[in-house]
């Protein structure tokens, strides 16, 4: 049983990662952690040659990306350099655009665009990843299946892979630890995020092992299906506005989950 390699989302952090000091920062915080592992998303305009800078005087490793889908359609060889430059060979878009959920037809014609852009990744050493929300387990409008059934179903494994959000999933009423077995092979990283519903019936983001989330069982899901990494991500929420602490607290979490 391989035990997966800890992580950061840095969307997390986004707003501490807009300029090269920032990201400079912001890197220098996280490898007093402990952290040696990263994943890039919602940075500001920093060049990739700076980005590989400052990830490297820090000796981190990019394992994944989040992108948007028209950078990939509009400059596909731009997106290659740049994961290429920074030594990412991961590349993932954060959801699909509006335009491709809602229907079996809306969701077909995004994956044929997707596996176009995941086909001219592979032909150069990269892989195209989805990372899912919730919306993707609500049974589509013209369709008794969800959204994730179809991507799971009738996506080419070489050429549409997945980053699995385990709170999502949860919240879109399914057993995380289930829904990674029907994955197997086609997830590199593994969003671990966790949340309550609070006394007003809202979802609330929380620090990992706060929550409802049975991380532990996804945990050992991961170990068993060999996924390579785990990323903490929290959208919003942080401990008393402070997304630094919610970082410090999961990242600490994460660490004894994996003793």
């Amino acid at each position: 049983m391989n035990k997966p390699t800890m992580a950061i989302q840095l969307y997390t952090l986004r707003d501490f990662i807009r300029n090269a000091e920032d990201f400079d920062s912001t890197l220098a915080r996280l490898s007093a952690m402990g952290v040696k592992d990263i994943q890039i998303s919602g940075i500001g305009d920093i060049p990739a040659e700076k980005q590989k800078e400052i990830i490297d005087k820090y000796n981190m490793n990019v394992c994944i990306t989040h992108k948007s889908m028209d950078w990939m359609k509009d400059d596909i060889e731009g997106i290659m350099a740049h994961h290429k430059t920074i030594g990412c060979d991961a590349i993932g878009i954060g959801s699909a655009p509006d335009e491709g959920r809602g229907s079996s037809g809306r969701v077909r014609n995004f994956i044929k665009e997707a596996e176009e852009i995941g086909k001219t990744f592979k032909e150069n050493g990269l892989t195209f990843n989805y990372h899912n929300h919730a919306f993707e387990f609500h049974k589509l409008d013209d369709y008794n299946r969800c959204m994730m059934d179809v991507l799971i179903e009738e996506t080419d494994p070489e050429l549409f892979y997945f980053i699995p959000d385990v709170a999502w999933i949860h919240y879109g009423g399914q057993n995380p630890a289930e829904v990674l077995k029907k994955l197997k092979g086609r997830v590199k990283v593994l969003h671990f995020k966790d949340y309550i519903i609070d006394e007003n019936g809202y979802r609330k983001f929380v620090s990992l092992g706060k929550g409802i989330v049975n991380l532990k069982e996804c945990y050992d899901a991961a170990c068993e299906l060999g996924i390579p990494y785990i990323a903490y991500e929290q959208d919003c929420d942080w401990v008393d506005g402070d997304a630094f602490k919610a970082t410090e607290e999961s990242w600490a979490f994460m660490q004894e989950l994996s003793k």
